[in-house]
């Protein structure tokens, strides 16, 4: 039985994989850029810490949208970690409502740390980055980025994606 339902597993289709994904927990968070003139931002769950020594994070993006080729010329990027109360904000990165960038960016309160890279003035934390890893998989890019700057914001209920909805914690 057990050896069954590993072979099931090992021929996954990617519907299957993204359901199985849905159940996964994950920060949400606004990963932007700029690069002469031009910001792009997108809502992303695909994000984590990768080393304290020198602080590092990473950013996983679909490089199959030709939009997201600014993040990888512009060699930098801010990952802006959402409270509770930016749930609007997110919803409006995802693309979901059909917004051009400059009304989803009319959304939220911007300014920038080091890198140029537009940082949300309200986020949980926002790392502002210089990207000095890509990594090409499959679908995605992997952005691996230095920390060049790092801003805490307020403690507030951080908003999380489950189950192709929004929870808090």
């Amino acid at each position: 039985m057990l050896k069954r339902n590993l072979a099931e597993l090992s021929v996954a289709d990617s519907k299957l994989y993204r359901d199985a994904m849905a159940r996964y927990a994950g920060h949400v968070q606004l990963v932007t850029t700029a690069l002469n003139g031009e910001r792009r931002g997108v809502a992303v769950t695909a994000a984590c810490s990768v080393s304290d020594s020198p602080p590092t994070v990473l950013v996983c993006l679909n490089h199959g949208n030709e939009k997201n080729k600014i993040f990888f010329e512009s060699g930098i990027f801010a990952l802006n970690s959402l409270a509770a109360h930016h749930q609007p904000l997110s919803h409006a990165f995802s693309g979901l409502e059909k917004l051009t960038m400059e009304e989803r960016f009319a959304k939220g309160n911007w300014d920038t740390l080091v890198t140029g890279a537009p940082a949300l003035a309200d986020a949980i934390a926002t790392y502002d980055c210089r990207i000095v890893k890509l990594v090409p998989h499959a679908t995605h890019t992997i952005m691996i980025g230095e920390v060049a700057a790092l801003r805490l914001g307020g403690r507030s209920p951080a908003l999380i994606y489950l189950d192709r909805s929004y929870h808090t914690l």
